[in-house]
């Protein structure tokens, strides 16, 4: 089954090009969304061997990933990894995703450890998330909030999210849940990078994530 690795990249030129290169090791082309970047974002991804897509100005992340999964369809790809350009998500792990592929999974999200190494207020925000999305969906879901994940494009438009940054992930796993897709959880390693700042803005995005709450109540009434 034909699959790409879609990679979106905000200021990411110091990270990305061993991610990139990581994919192809594993044997997968690479599309990176450069969702608006001011650095060499472009240039580094390009120099790596990555296709590139570029968004004139900042989209998020919703858009990037919406954007990289047309581009793979567009050339026949069946089934698409995202995966994140600051290192977090190792491409080493890829093969775990790949393997519940042919098992007949038609979503594939990476399970992380939630141990010590993730902080502590993250932990706990992480778990509670997963906890009331399990229950929304109607089925558990494992680590909701995981940007590591492997899709089917057929599934693609039935759970195409219309959130914007972070909860766009949340959204189209539980439209998946909803629409009876074969579920899978794969475990992955949780990788913090020394003197990496988290891109996730508390107040905005716990704002988007109670919309998309109140959305999916209202959606499953």
């Amino acid at each position: 089954m034909k699959t790409a690795c879609v990679i979106p990249a905000y200021n990411e030129e110091a990270a990305l090009p061993a991610v990139v290169a990581g994919c192809r090791r594993a044997g997968l082309s690479v599309c990176v969304v450069d969702d608006g970047s001011t650095d060499a974002t472009a240039a580094r991804a390009r120099a790596a061997g990555a296709e590139v897509l570029r968004h004139e100005r900042n989209l998020g992340k919703g858009r990037a990933i919406e954007s990289g999964a047309e581009r793979a369809a567009s050339e026949g790809c069946e089934a698409v990894v995202f995966l994140d350009a600051d290192g977090q998500h190792d491409p080493a792990e890829l093969p775990l995703f790949l393997a519940a592929l042919r098992d007949g999974a038609d979503l594939v999200v990476g399970c992380r450890s939630f141990d010590e190494r993730m902080p502590f207020v993250r932990r706990m925000t992480n778990r509670f998330q997963s906890w009331l999305l399990s229950r929304i969906a109607g089925r558990p879901l494992g680590d909701t909030q995981c940007g590591y994940r492997l899709v089917r494009l057929a599934l693609w438009p039935r759970i195409r999210p219309r959130s914007g940054g972070f909860a766009a992930e949340s959204e189209a796993l539980v439209r998946a849940a909803r629409a009876g897709a074969r579920l899978a959880f794969v475990p992955v390693r949780t990788v913090y990078l020394e003197g990496r700042r988290s891109r996730i803005r508390p107040l905005r995005d716990t704002g988007r994530f109670i919309l998309l709450v109140l959305r999916l109540l209202k959606e499953g009434r």
